[in-house]
């Protein structure tokens, strides 16, 4: 089954995706005439992505494939206060086979060895991931840095990251402190995400930009920018705490933050929407928007990841419908 659009070009100047760096973002010294005065069209940039769905669908063969897909860049996750080292292994265990046996034969995807992007927890539950994730391939995520708001001593929140490295976290989902971006203290930002990605060492660092928390879209697009410019490997729009988690609208800024960066730099930066997506339908959207504003490089693992445990029973039901021709009772997927 290929779900792989045409080869897409960068917008740097037409050059071809495969002739941009795929090292990691080093980052730049902070630039704000790359962000400062930028502007960002609300009613815009909704009315741009309120056509996706309108323009693009895609039924049968052709959906299944893109929904396989958005189980590929999917981030399991749990982060709730009664977590246990059961619940962790029962998650890890649902990324290593997100789908029924049947389903799989039915899609004639066994050779994939379909799992999920990542596994994302809290740092004390990161033994019991990467014990459960032995062998898989699986990356171990961590939020870091006093998740959910952020507002814990730098040092600390410094230490928790390394922490979070000791327990072998191969990711770092760090949250900003909102009171830099809010306040345009830019520096003070920069110098703190800076500090987390030394803190990371060879682990990749999300930062987390709590855009419901932002206001505007020009601070999402500057607290993008901003973080890329402190070497951060992927923007991230929500912690899922926030009243206002992804939103379309907000993606599209973000994403062309990151296109602008690569015209800069050279440098791709991944993307990580989050928080308020539930269906199969949002799997969809988010991946076009992908597709049509940076291209098919951009629907890979490596630069993108959805941050939607619940999402991944929606998609189940669909696959199984494809497959069957019925849907599946809750019941019968396994419980993420």
């Amino acid at each position: 089954m290929n779900a792989e659009p045409p080869a897409a070009r960068s917008a740097a100047a037409g050059r071809p995706l495969a002739m941009v760096s795929n090292h990691r973002n080093p980052g730049t010294p902070l630039r704000p005439e790359m962000f400062e005065g930028h502007p960002a069209n609300r009613s815009a940039a909704e009315r741009r992505t309120s056509s996706l769905a309108a323009r693009r669908t895609v039924k049968k063969e052709w959906q299944a494939a893109w929904l396989i897909n958005a189980i590929r860049c999917m981030d399991l996750t749990t982060l709730a206060g009664d977590d246990t080292a059961a619940r962790v292994a029962r998650l890890c265990a649902k990324a290593r086979q997100p789908l029924a046996p049947h389903v799989v034969e039915g899609l004639g995807i066994e050779a994939l060895r379909l799992t999920t992007g990542a596994v994302c927890v809290y740092p004390t539950m990161v033994t019991h991931a990467v014990k459960a994730l032995a062998g898989a391939g699986v990356p171990v995520a961590s939020v870091a840095t006093g998740f959910p708001a952020g507002l814990m001593p730098l040092r600390l929140r410094l230490e928790e990251i390394r922490y979070a490295v000791d327990q072998g976290a191969d990711e770092i989902d760090i949250v900003i402190t909102r009171e830099h971006v809010l306040t345009g203290g830019w520096t003070a930002l920069y110098d703190e995400v800076r500090a987390m990605r030394e803190a990371c060492g060879t682990a990749h660092l999300k930062a987390i930009l709590a855009t419901g928390d932002l206001q505007t879209l020009r601070n999402a697009y500057c607290a993008s920018m901003v973080a890329m410019q402190a070497g951060a490997d992927f923007i991230k729009t929500s912690t899922g705490k926030e009243g206002a988690n992804a939103t379309l609208p907000v993606s599209l800024i973000m994403v062309r933050a990151l296109r602008d960066y690569l015209d800069e730099t050279g440098y791709r930066v991944g993307f990580k929407p989050a928080g308020g997506m539930r269906t199969a339908k949002d799997a969809l959207n988010w991946q076009f928007l992908m597709k049509e504003e940076l291209g098919r490089d951009w629907l890979e693992p490596r630069l993108f990841r959805l941050g939607a445990s619940s999402m991944l029973a929606d998609i189940e039901r669909q696959l199984e419908h494809f497959v069957t021709g019925r849907y599946a009772a809750s019941s019968r997927h396994a419980i993420a």
